[in-house]
């Protein structure tokens, strides 16, 4: 019989072998870091992009 510990590390050796969760890790990375931009973007472009909207609003 194994002790609670040694089946603790066969489980944790078990995780760490497979590779399944690696791609949705990069994926999530990908997405979360492509929101920063584009949250970077909207903050520094957003007076311009909003003046931009008012100018064509008026023009209707």
């Amino acid at each position: 019989m194994l002790s609670i510990f040694a089946k603790a590390q066969l489980a944790l050796a078990r995780a760490l072998d497979e590779e399944d969760g690696q791609g949705l890790t990069e994926y999530t990375l990908i997405i979360v870091l492509i929101a920063l931009v584009a949250l970077v973007a909207l903050t520094l472009l957003g007076g311009k992009v909003s003046d931009q909207l008012s100018t064509v609003a008026r023009s209707l």
